[in-house]
């Protein structure tokens, strides 16, 4: 959406203020031994609290709240009452909702507890990767510039893109114009990012594959070559300098 009046922008922080608190409190309350079911019905509390609906749900019929993906799995991933958290996972929570007709999406990727698996190198890479990408995104920036220096700081850490997973323009609803925001430079895509639009700008930051596949369950997405994935996520105002972060309340570290 293009943001016109002073409601719109108070109505889309409203609902980015809710959806980054549920990220933040969500990825709080997981523990090992917990199941990813017990997780979503957590988060699905606190997005009923303030009076929101799960996007997921609402726009495609996603059987959760929330998506929450462990380990391989690099997004989409179904909340189950038969997968258990351990010590150490890889997890990553979406949380995308809808309030009083404005739409807000952010997510994150971490590691639970102790990282006996050695995932939080590829967490703070995701995390430094999208603080950059938003350092450089204003009003008339070419969104495949953002792409190539998505790519180039992943690549300079040693990691590798997703090329069919990407951001997107967000605001009336889930996915709005500039459909596509990816994470490497689309020359065919010559859009360039407008001032005062609103945008989910996210990383898909992987250890070996460069496209995810679905999974029989139709939803989970999977690396082409296997590994693992890290995707952090911010909605954003474009502004003609610094964009305005509306689910900063995530606490994504800024660094």
């Amino acid at each position: 959406m293009s943001i016109t009046t002073e409601a719109e922008v108070i109505g889309m922080q409203k609902v980015s203020d809710v959806v980054a608190c549920t990220l933040k409190e969500m990825k709080r309350y997981a523990q090992p031994g917990m199941s990813t079911k017990q997780l979503d019905d957590y988060g699905a509390d606190l997005l009923r609290s303030f009076g929101a609906t799960s996007a997921p749900f609402q726009t495609y019929q996603f059987p959760g709240w929330t998506c929450i993906s462990v380990g391989e799995e690099f997004c989409h991933g179904i909340p189950s009452k038969k997968r258990i958290l351990s010590e150490g996972d890889l997890i990553n929570i979406d949380v995308s909702a809808e309030l009083n007709g404005f739409w807000s999406d952010n997510g994150a990727s971490f590691v639970l507890g102790e990282d006996v698996h050695r995932h939080q190198a590829l967490v703070d890479s995701s995390i430094a990767i999208l603080n950059k990408a938003i350092s450089h995104i204003k009003g008339g920036v070419r969104i495949a510039h953002i792409g190539a220096l998505i790519e180039t700081e992943a690549k300079k850490r040693g990691y590798r893109v997703i090329k069919n997973l990407t951001g997107h323009g967000i605001g009336r609803s889930l996915h709005e114009e500039p459909s596509e925001i990816a994470n490497y430079p689309d020359r065919s895509n010559r859009q360039r990012f407008k001032k005062n639009s609103v945008v989910a700008v996210e990383t898909f930051i992987s250890t070996r594959s460069t496209y995810a596949r679905t999974l029989r369950d139709g939803w989970t997405m999977v690396g082409n070559k296997g590994g693992f994935m890290a995707q952090h996520e911010h909605t954003l105002i474009v502004t003609d300098g610094a964009p305005i972060i509306l689910t900063e309340m995530n606490e994504i570290p800024k660094h």
